[in-house]
């Protein structure tokens, strides 16, 4: 809380109730009926009980952090009610496992007072989080310690409960500054360690110096930085939070988020540091609110493929206590929508953590690992092709290259960040008039005659450059069969196209259209753009009753649902880089193609060349 001498900055409230905000009432009503039925004792509830084994997901991109501001009213001398934030507490643990939630941070003025009493009753309330080895951390706020000096206070009743002793043995404790005042912690998340430093609301010289000593120590590790004042309204920094920037943050580009309470409203900052990243610093305290915050909490949502935390802060108490009926402040508070307490932070992850600790790149894969049971032919491109380009599964299935016009193959080392062999080929077709190289199977290989009436896995990775035009380039393909749709029969379609093709469209986008052998015409898969100058993967996959466009491992929206059963065969080659209509070669791609794999049955995508 901010000193009494500061105006109250209190902002309307928001209505934020909605039909999430509704199920996660419904949700909660077994706890709040719990609570009821036991005069708020904290016993644990039925779904406290369910997720006690719960552990979060470390190799999911997706995680959750949860945070706790100010709590202070809540534990002010005879007047405590821990009730709020166990029902927070328990919706951690209820919410633990669909939420991944990792780790819980409280940002300080736990109590009122500093009093013994206060700091015994939100004690108990955190040891919901202790019976179940839940990692959280806690820091002092100016009410906690009652003192305006520095982390070289003492012995403090904040101490007595949540010192150092607290957390050893824990698996997140990472460890403790001498005073005892300052900690960090350690999480797993989305297969990297990240860490919590929750520092005291005043460090000390001896404060700062241990700081630097756990970062030296931890140089490759993203730091989320908690204290308790730092930020004091949108865009503006208090002279200690200023000192704070200056001394510590600013020169340590792993700390890319900070989070504080003491002041009110919501606010936020952005600062570039000194390597010149952005640092994220946040303002949340909700105590001016209905019931002192009722404990509200805040749920960081990281997710880092889609480069975004999506921040959303609700209140666990009141949603509990809707079965009851919620008075008019309650319904008020219930879910927070405005701008400051609801909001997304874009963040390209791998860039932002680029300078300390660059993702390693994936090293490349033995060919003899990608030929799973099945493998019909497999192709790799790890140095420029002169002669034959053999198939790597030892089914005799061997490319030639074919030039038109003069063209072609380049080579190039670039592949996708997944691709098990490291290189790629540069095809330069152009139409019209045409020209480039492709490549084609040898007459005799086993593939020509392969129908694949069981099913079947065609990948393929694939990048277009910047002055690839729909014009000259679109409907080259990548995988595609030669021999004419109308060799086999045809009702509706051109009988000039080919019988199998995985092309590029004029979006440019993968479409898969394949003659099965029980139509009588295509069947055509559909994919959505894809960007240039960009890697991607693409697979077809038919479980010999359907078939599923997939890129990067994501099935497309225009996969039809008819019955498609392999694919027609006139014994003809196949073709990559090359698409033929009416049994000519009609399109060469522009752009780059890595490795290529055909298998002959169904594969789950936990199978494809990413894995």
């Amino acid at each position: 809380m901010r000193t009494s001498h500061e105006h109250d900055q209190g902002e309307a409230a928001q209505a934020g109730a909605g039909r999430r905000s509704f199920l996660r009432a419904t949700a909660l009503l077994g706890a709040a009926a719990t609570a009821a039925a036991t005069g708020g004792v904290a016993l644990p509830t039925v779904a406290e009980a369910a997720v006690s084994g719960y552990r979060p997901d470390t190799r999911s991109r997706r995680f959750t952090l949860a945070v706790m501001p100010d709590t202070q009213y809540l534990f002010d001398g005879p007047s405590i009610d821990k009730a709020p934030v166990e029902a927070a507490l328990r919706y951690l643990l209820e919410h633990g496992k669909d939420e991944n939630i990792v780790f819980l941070s409280h940002l300080g003025d736990l109590t009122q007072n500093g009093a013994a009493p206060e700091f015994a009753a939100i004690g108990e309330a955190f040891e919901l989080l202790d019976r179940r080895g839940v990692g959280y951390s806690v820091l002092a706020g100016n009410h906690d310690v009652k003192s305006s000096t520095t982390d070289q206070r003492g012995a403090t009743p904040y101490l007595d409960v949540f010192g150092p002793d607290r957390f050893k043995g824990r698996k997140t404790f990472g460890g403790a500054s001498p005073d005892g005042y300052n900690t960090f912690h350690l999480f797993e998340a989305a297969g990297r360690e990240w860490m919590v430093l929750a520092l005291d609301w005043r460090l000390s010289d001896q404060g700062y110096a241990w700081a630097k000593g756990v970062l030296a120590a931890h140089p490759r590790t993203p730091v989320v930085l908690t204290t308790h004042e730092l930020v004091v309204e949108d865009d503006t920094l208090s002279d200690y939070g200023q000192q704070l920037w200056d001394q510590l943050v600013k020169d340590h580009d792993q700390i890319f988020l900070t989070l504080n309470g003491h002041y009110w409203p919501a606010g936020r900052a952005t600062r570039k540091n000194t390597a010149g990243n952005d640092v994220h610093l946040h303002l949340t305290n909700y105590q001016n609110r209905y019931f002192g915050g009722a404990a509200m909490i805040r749920l960081y949502r990281f997710d880092l493929d889609r480069g975004v935390i999506d921040v959303e802060t609700v209140s666990p108490w009141i949603l509990g206590r809707a079965a009851k009926g919620l008075n008019e402040l309650e319904r008020q508070e219930i879910e927070l929508s405005g701008d400051a307490d609801r909001f997304s932070v874009d963040i390209d992850f791998a860039s932002r953590f680029a300078g300390f600790a660059p993702e390693p790149a994936r090293a490349a894969r033995p060919a003899a690992r990608m030929l799973v049971p099945g493998t019909a032919a497999y192709w790799r491109f790890e140095s420029a092709v002169s002669g034959t380009v053999r198939d790597l599964s030892g089914r005799g299935n061997d490319l030639t290259v074919v030039s038109v016009g003069g063209g072609s193959l380049g080579w190039s080392a670039d592949h996708h960040p997944d691709q098990p062999g490291h290189g790629s080929l540069e095809f330069q077709g152009y139409k019209s008039p045409l020209k480039g190289a492709y490549l084609k199977t040898v007459d005799g290989a086993p593939l020509n005659r392969a129908t694949f009436k069981d099913g079947y896995t065609i990948e393929a990775f694939y990048r277009l450059p910047a002055d690839w035009d729909a014009s000259h380039n679109a409907w080259s393909g990548l995988v595609s069969r030669t021999g004419r749709n109308g060799s086999v029969g045809t009702v509706t379609d051109d009988p000039d196209e080919p019988l199998a093709t995985l092309s590029l469209s004029d979006g440019p986008g993968p479409q898969w259209a394949v003659h099965p052998l029980n139509q009588q015409q295509l069947a055509t898969n559909w994919g959505d753009e894809t960007a240039r100058e960009k890697w991607w993967h693409v697979a077809v996959v038919n479980d010999g009753r359907h078939t599923i466009l997939y890129v990067q491992g994501c099935p497309v929206a225009r996969n039809p649902h008819a019955p498609a059963v392999g694919i027609a065969s006139a014994g003809l080659p196949w073709l990559l880089g090359g698409y033929e209509y009416a049994d000519k070669i009609d399109q060469i791609l522009h752009g780059r193609l890595g490795d290529v794999r055909i298998v002959g049955r169904a594969l789950p995508v936990s199978s494809f060349m990413t894995h």
